[in-house]
């Protein structure tokens, strides 16, 4: 989608549920900020999840990391709690808990839940009719504290939300399984981190796997798509689960694949932009005070 984040809605009978309503950029990749294109892809996906907003019956925040929820103190590439803060006063809404958290997402949490004069509720474990949540389950290895996943069922379809998991543990993955879900959105591994051990490699591959043969479609992006060798390593594990799997309608793809658009990986490709493109000098500072605009690089981004 051109952008960090794992926002989703989910349409049911009766209910709009808009998931990690964030959006971010990676605020420095290879030394550079986010290309002008970029954040005219942060312009559209913010003003796409504003307008979802605006018809919600459920908001439902798995944790507390910049691009997963409005941001009190929004950089200018992030949805910032400002602009939606109306929008948050009515729907229900189903929150990560303080469990796990450290002290700078406790903070985020409290903020918004002052700006929005809302209590954000310890939802890990309760359920709602369609709506079911996850105990907290490791961000990651656990280095990044917990979140909280989603279940969604509907028609005998199955939606699983497992925000930042990055099939890096054992144990998010068991709560899918035992959810039997037809559809999951989640984090793939962060192939881009130089620190990711060839064991870890394997292990999330193991976990993919093991997936990918029990659900419909598996859905993985975000830390996943934020270089181009986790492109690679996605196309690989869906030519290899098609090979072991006769089955093929199973899949194994990226956000984009799944709504039939063009993959976007902008912060991938940061560098190429730079190259491609050349950034005016001094335009994040003037963008930051309201003094650049994006309209030059719109058509380049769509």
């Amino acid at each position: 989608m051109g952008v960090r984040g794992l926002c989703c809605v989910v349409e049911t009978k009766g209910r709009k549920i808009v998931i990690d309503p964030g959006v971010a950029l990676g605020y420095r990749r290879h030394g550079l900020l986010p290309h002008p294109v970029q954040v005219a892809a942060s312009e559209r996906v913010k003003g796409a999840i504003e307008k979802a907003l605006e018809a919600a019956t459920d908001v439902v925040i798995s944790h507390y990391h910049g691009e997963h929820h409005p941001m009190v103190d929004a950089n200018p590439f992030q949805l910032s709690a400002g602009r939606v803060a109306e929008l948050l006063r009515h729907p229900r809404l189903w929150t990560k808990g303080t469990q796990g958290l450290s002290l700078t997402q406790v903070c985020r949490s409290r903020a918004l839940a002052k700006k929005i004069n809302r209590v954000l509720p310890a939802s890990e474990g309760l359920c709602d009719g369609c709506l079911s949540f996850s105990p907290p389950v490791p961000h990651g290895e656990g280095r990044g504290g917990t979140v909280m996943m989603t279940r969604i069922e509907d028609d005998g379809e199955v939606f699983v939300h497992a925000s930042d998991i990055q099939m890096l543990n054992d144990e998010a993955v068991e709560q899918i399984l035992r959810w039997q879900p037809t559809v999951v959105l989640a984090s793939g591994p962060p192939i881009y981190l130089p620190s990711l051990s060839w064991e870890q490699r394997e292990g999330a591959l193991r976990r993919t796997l093991r997936l990918a043969r029990e659900v419909n479609t598996l859905i993985l992006d975000h830390h996943l798509m934020r270089s181009k060798g986790g492109e690679k390593w996605l196309d690989w594990v869906s030519s290899l689960h098609r090979s072991k799997d006769s089955c093929l309608h199973r899949k194994v793809i990226c956000a984009a694949d799944f709504m039939g658009c063009c993959r976007n990986l902008l912060e991938a490709e940061r560098v190429l932009w730079y190259k491609k493109m050349p950034v005016p000098k001094g335009w994040h500072e003037a963008y930051a005070h309201g003094e650049a605009d994006t309209k030059l690089y719109r058509a380049v981004e769509r």
